[in-house]
Order: structure tokens, then C-alpha cells, then sequence
């Protein structure tokens, strides 16, 4: 459910309905909008909205309808910013967040970093621990790998994100890691989206391969329903009949979610289509469909990528993606 406390409502007022809610079971989430406190009720089944609507100080009440109560628009109508470092996701800018597909060297991930912070891109991206469909591939570095992408973020003032793949490696990955990226394979991996939710550091969510919308959405309420509201969602692309691309990237469920929840969304390109030659077209595409930003894998030398070499662009190619990207997002009343 979901209360709208008037513009001006005192802090008793709100804390009144508050108690009401939790009296008849309901675990309550507090947003504080430009004008009006939201109070989102979650958990409880049998109650009316008329006996919150007569409460002082309360404009109105409503059933909220949908499976997901607080990755709902009606949670936060003026959507959700997301600040990592003082960047915001879901603001006026649209944020590169580029960098390789795992950290391999002190060299190759000190290039990298030079790279993309001179290209424009605000966040550094790159796996340490790598969940690979075959044994035999590359896993990363592991915690080595970490250091050194933080070190490098660090001497060229970008924020880091990186994937956990496990419950356990959280308190590994605290220190090293701005943002915990979920991946695709563990988008419904609910002990592990339960536990980011205890979690005060944001956390992007990749749609899974086969997931539909409101699937992804539900795994978002996973994280909110544990306190943190820091939630980027990220369509990577799922998996259809077409074999010409690695999957096939829905620029469609950029304008959804975004009219569904209140949750900035961000496009991958690389994994969306596993095709060096087609990052650049399809993230242009998703910046004018109104995408909040992009995750790109670049490499200072990708054909020797030592994981997802194809999916993955060069120098020249990034320039020229960021150059193309600052007029398209000016042209739907953004920057970069």
C-alpha cells in the first residue's frame, strides 16, 4: 500500500500513520519527496484506505497493485537519483560507466583506467571474480584483482564496480568496490539479493537471461524490501531465437521499466550483443531511448582480451562512441 502525507504534515502526523501501519503488520518504507512524504506498507493484507485517508495530515491512500510495492513508480513518482561518489544515475547526465571484462595485469587495468577517464566515463568497470559458463576459462584474480582496479580508479578519480557473485564475498569486496554488480546468472539468487540489501553501498542489477520485466523488477524488490534504495537496474540483453548476436539487447525495456519504476536503468551493449561492431550502434540507441547510462567493455588491446575479446572495444572505437554519445544525449535534453 501506500500513504501521501500532505505537503507540511508534521513529523507527529507521519509518525502516527506509521504506527498504524506497523500495528496491522506492515513493514514501512519512508520516502521524502519534493513535496509530500510516502509512506510504502509492505507485508499486511486486509485494510481499507479510508481509515488512513481520515488520519490528520494524510492526502491519500492507494493499493499499489503491482507484484513489486517499492520498485514501483508509485513509490517515488519523481524517480530515484543514485549517487556513487558524488556521479548521480537517474539525474540529468547520463553516466559511462567503461572498463575491461576482468582485471588481468597492473598494466593492462592502469591503461584501461587512463583510457576511459580521459575519454569522459565516470566509473571503471571490470571483474575480479568472473562466473565463466566454462570451468576451463579465465575466473579472474580474485582479490589481487580488486586492489589493483581500486588503486587504478583511485589515480584517475573514477568509482568502481565490480561483480560478486556470493553472499561470502561481500566483506571481501566492501573496501575495494563502489557499486556490487549482480550479474545476469544471479539476478534470482535471493539469499545473495537479501543480503545486498543489508548492504549501504548501491548495488546494479543485470537482467537475467531469460527474465522478463516485472522478474527483474521483483529481484530489485528483493534489495529495497532490505533497506537499500540504492538499486541501478541494467538491461544486458536476454537470450531469443536469433543466433546472429550473443543475445538480443530489449532497447524496449529501457522505456518500461522507466515508466514501471522509479529505478534509474542502465544499458550493456557489450553483453547485450556480444559483438565488438554492434556496441556502438546499440548504445547509441539505448541513450536515446532514455537510458541513464551505459556499461561498455573497452580494452586498450581487445583483441588479446583474455575474456569476452569479441564483445569488447578498442581506444579509437571508444572515442569515437563518446563523441557520438554527447551529441545524441543533448538531443534528448541530456549531457554526458
Amino acid at each position: 500500500m501506500l500513504v501521501v502525507m500532505q505537503e507540511g504534515a508534521t513529523e507527529a502526523q507521519i509518525q502516527k500513520v506509521i504506527d498504524k501501519l506497523i500495528s496491522l503488520g506492515f513493514d514501512v518504507h519512508r520516502s521524502t519527496g519534493a513535496l509530500h512524504t510516502l509512506l510504502g506498507g509492505v507485508g499486511a493484507k486486509d485494510w481499507d484506505p479510508a481509515d488512513f485517508e481520515v488520519m490528520e495530515g494524510v492526502k491519500e491512500a492507494h493499493r499499489i497493485a503491482s507484484p513489486y510495492k517499492l520498485a514501483s513508480r508509485h513509490f517515488r513518482p519523481q524517480g530515484s537519483v543514485v549517487r556513487v561518489r558524488g556521479v548521480e544515475f537517474g539525474g540529468a547526465s547520463v553516466v559511462v560507466v567503461a572498463g575491461p571484462c576482468s582485471v588481468e595485469t597492473a598494466e593492462q587495468i592502469e591503461r584501461t583506467a587512463a583510457l576511459v577517464a580521459e575519454g569522459g566515463a565516470r566509473g571503471i568497470r571490470g571483474g575480479a571474480f568472473k562466473p565463466r559458463s566454462s570451468p576451463y576459462s579465465f575466473q579472474g584474480l580474485g582479490e589481487e584483482g580488486l586492489r589493483l582496479l581500486r588503486e587504478a580508479a583511485d589515480r584517475h578519480g573514477l568509482f568502481v564496480v565490480s561483480e560478486v557473485m556470493d553472499r561470502a564475498q561481500i566483506p571481501l569486496m566492501e573496501p575495494y568496490v563502489d557499486v556490487f554488480q549482480v550479474g545476469a546468472r544471479n539476478m534470482q539468487n535471493f539469499n545473495l539479493l537479501r543480503e545486498l540489501g543489508q548492504q549501504r553501498k548501491p548495488v546494479l542489477l543485470k537482467r537475467g537471461i531469460a527474465a522478463t520485466i516485472e522478474e527483474l523488477l521483483l529481484s530489485a524488490e528483493y534489495i529495497l524490501a532490505g533497506g537499500n534504495y540504492d538499486v541501478l537496474l541494467c538491461e544486458r540483453g536476454i537470450r531469443t531465437f536469433e543466433t546472429y548476436t550473443r543475445n538480443t539487447l530489449d532497447i524496449s525495456a529501457i522505456p518500461v521499466v522507466k515508466k514501471l519504476s522509479h529505478l534509474p536503468i542502465l544499458a550493456d551493449p557489450s553483453h547485450g550483443t556480444g559483438r565488438r561492431d554492434k556496441v556502438i550502434p546499440m548504445a547509441r540507441a539505448a541513450v536515446a531511448a532514455g537510458a541513464d547510462g551505459l556499461l561498455i567493455e573497452v580494452h586498450p588491446d581487445p583483441d588479446h582480451a583474455w575474456s569476452d575479446a569479441a564483445q569488447t572495444i578498442g581506444p579509437g572505437q571508444y572515442a569515437q562512441l563518446m563523441g557520438q554519445l554527447r551529441l545524441i544525449a543533448s538531443a534528448v535534453g541530456r549531457s554526458l
